[in-house]
């Protein structure tokens, strides 16, 4: 490919994305996770946070729902001295659950069925995002740049996708025709003998039996005649026989029959064995003279029921077995010879499917190149608000060597922190704050693809009016999806329509992990205590300015 790398500049903002849609997170149940021995939050919609002491185990409340999201179990995890933990969610008539016992085995249900990890993983995934600590490193890579622009372009993706494939899977079945044609060709000859000498012998199903009995009478034509004849002679032909005997016995009875009725009766039946026995006699005769040897007739026989013993053999045992071997070889035979016909075809086929995809893959191009303006415009704002006023981001469509399975063009995020230095590859450039504040930007100009979001501590190292903007970036993405913050930052935690604080005691000479809702006065001590690590009348005062700025509406950005 020779096309240029094109940069995208900045236009106009657009409009934020529509919610997704779904149920939200209403109850969370936690038993026997790290510190916490009991816990059941009711969660609403809009803005919660969790704040607390350093090391009070804010973060739990996160490794809980990472472990409904299929997070890796880890025995550690699991309150000492107890079997297991079990984590549960609640969806509307939803629940979600995962319990992993000391012995590292994991159960994950579904409505109270079992299902694998990685099904309660794929139905979580659709529910709930979480962004770690450490997500901004994700940014590093590549593919997760290009994930971001192709989410706006869906549909073009998608196109792209299915003519690649379909091109791949021509390219593959031409290659593997090219490889074997070879060893088809050798196949084609065998199975094409094959099928000949079936169908030239023509077998037929049942013949066998049939030609055996007249093998059989055929080969005894000499003992069958002289058989006859010598019954013939018996019967009829010798001075003294059958016949003659018979009628000497018939002429006997004919006195006695005149006066006795069973006389008569016997004379009768003497007369009907006589005139069975001289139609007997004809019938002996015709076969004494009609089986004279057929040497032709026989031969005849004997070769064919040798040529389907022979078929038997190669391709039996029964003659049914040849028969359907018959049709298996025809069929396969057909199969190689449309392959070997396809492969004189399926060269054009492959080119036509190629230029599928270069038209599938420049669409997708001019669709990147048309949302990542409004996109890259976007970040930039946020990333200016977070203390970057001179930051500049903007996508680079650079083309590939050859398509690819994303498309026939990288994606690459450009950035520079500084007035007067060139952009460069965000990866090459960007250092640990900088990467945090634009994964930051992303995470809330983006939101996510589910209706729940959780960003734990993704506030790091942000303070100042830079914390402010962070707060009203989570509280306009609060507008249209449930969000749980872990933040160390009172700026953020004053903007939340829920506070929930994250405290550790001792009971029993055990830790013991509490979470509590606060109420107004309890809030306030706690935003004194994040401003300035005490309650004092200045910080109460200053926690009151602060909680007094969030009222009101916010201006849509």
């Amino acid at each position: 490919m020779t096309r240029k790398a094109r940069a995208v500049r900045v236009p106009e903002a657009p409009a934020a994305p529509p919610p997704p849609a779904g149920p939200l997170l209403g109850r969370l149940e936690v038993r026997n996770l790290a510190t916490i021995r009991e816990l059941t939050l009711e969660l609403e919609d809009g803005f919660t946070v969790f704040t607390g002491e350093t090391g009070a185990g804010k973060s739990i409340i996160v490794d809980a729902l990472g472990l409904l999201l299929g997070a890796r179990s880890n025995t550690d995890l699991i309150r000492t001295g107890e079997e297991h933990l079990l984590v549960t969610g609640f969806w509307d008539e939803d629940a979600a659950s995962r319990k992993v016992n000391s012995q590292g085995r994991s159960t994950a249900r579904l409505d109270g069925e079992v299902v694998t990890v990685r099904e309660l993983q794929d139905w979580a995934q659709q529910r709930l995002t979480i962004h770690w600590q450490h997500s901004a490193v994700s940014l590093l890579s590549p593919a997760n740049q290009r994930a971001l622009l192709d989410k706006q372009v869906p549909a073009d993706l998608d196109a792209y996708v299915g003519a690649y494939r379909a091109w791949q899977e021509a390219r593959a079945r031409l290659e593997t025709l090219r490889s074997t044609q070879r060893e088809r060709a050798r196949q084609i000859d065998l199975l094409q003998f094959q099928a000949d000498e079936i169908a030239e012998i023509a077998p037929q199903a049942g013949e066998e039996e049939p030609l055996q009995t007249d093998l059989n009478r055929l080969a005894n034509l000499d003992t069958i005649a002289q058989g006859a004849a010598l019954a013939l002679n018996l019967i009829v032909d010798a001075d003294e026989n059958a016949v003659g005997y018979l009628s000497e016995a018939i002429r006997a009875l004919n006195a006695g029959a005149r006066y006795d009725p069973v006389s008569a009766a016997l004379q009768t039946e003497l007369r009907t064995a006589l005139d069975g026995i001289q139609a007997v006699a004809g019938e002996l005769r015709s076969v004494a003279d009609s089986n004279a040897p057929d040497p032709e007739e026989l031969a005849r026989v004997e070769a064919r029921l040798g040529a389907l013993g022979r078929l038997r053999a190669k391709y039996g045992p029964g003659l049914d077995d040849v028969l359907a071997f018959h049709i298996q070889v025809q069929d396969e035979l057909a199969t190689l010879t449309r392959d070997e016909l396809d492969a004189g075809t399926l060269d054009h086929e492959v080119e036509r499917l190629h230029a599928g995809v270069l038209a599938a893959g420049r669409a997708l191009d001019g669709a990147r190149v048309t949302r990542a303006g409004p996109l890259a415009a976007q970040l930039v704002g946020v990333i200016r608000e977070l203390g970057m006023p001179h930051a500049r981001l903007e996508f680079r469509v650079e083309p590939t060597p050859e398509p690819t399975t994303h498309g026939i063009s990288d994606v690459t995020l450009y950035f520079t922190a500084n007035p007067g230095e060139d952009l460069a590859p965000l990866a090459d450039v960007a250092s640990g704050g900088e990467l945090s504040r634009v994964m930051l930007a992303i995470s809330t100009v983006l939101g996510a693809d589910t209706p729940a979001v959780v960003f734990d501590e993704v506030d790091a190292g942000i303070g100042g009016s830079a914390a402010s903007a962070v707060a009203d970036q989570l509280r306009r993405l609060a507008r249209t999806r449930q969000v749980f913050v872990v933040t160390h930052l009172a700026q953020i935690a004053a903007r939340a329509d829920q506070h929930y604080r994250v405290s550790k005691r001792v009971e029993d000479g055990r830790t013991v992990s509490a979470v509590e809702r606060l109420d107004d006065a309890a809030r306030l001590d706690e935003i004194a205590r994040m401003l300035s690590g005490n309650t004092s009348e200045a910080a109460l005062r200053h926690a009151r300015e602060l909680l007094a700025g969030t009222t009101g509406s916010l201006s849509t950005p």
